[in-house]
């Protein structure tokens, strides 16, 4: 698979995945995908949906912005993966909002601080600036 980065046991994050992608994703032990793109996103596969289960997948697709976060939706993106079998390949056009929601499940799920958060960006080469992410960091800065 290609342009694939494991945020952590439980969630990898990509680019655009194509049909082989979800069958090496089945085959590499994932159990389900997430796909962030909206339908009127250029390059959105329309039968994503039924290439992933006839990869042995669940699926599921909760379109967020690229440009701006919306804390409502990234609480529905966390939803989402509380009914999701893990490992989640989280995925996106370019991989930047798929890594940065990948990071925040993560977070979420194990209790990270925020200097555990960055540290992890960092590695991950995301920005601390990414809208999600800073949001997100915001939001818990505040509790």
């Amino acid at each position: 698979m290609t342009n694939i980065k494991q945020v952590s046991q439980n969630f990898s994050s990509a680019g655009q995945i194509s049909v082989q992608d979800l069958e090496q994703a089945s085959q590499a032990g994932f159990k389900s995908v997430l796909n962030l793109r909206s339908p009127d996103e250029e390059g959105f596969v329309n039968d994503e949906p039924k290439q992933a289960k006839a990869s042995g997948l669940d699926y599921a697709n909760v379109p967020i912005s690229s440009k701006e976060a919306n804390p409502q939706v990234i609480e529905q993106v966390i939803q989402e993966i509380e009914n999701l079998p893990q490992p989640i390949l989280v995925h996106c056009a370019g991989g930047g909002r798929a890594t940065a929601i990948a990071l925040i499940a993560t977070a979420t799920n194990e209790g990270w601080n925020n200097e555990q958060i960055k540290a992890k960006a960092q590695e991950l080469n995301l920005k601390l600036e990414h809208p999600y992410l800073q949001q997100f960091l915001q939001d818990k800065a505040a509790i």
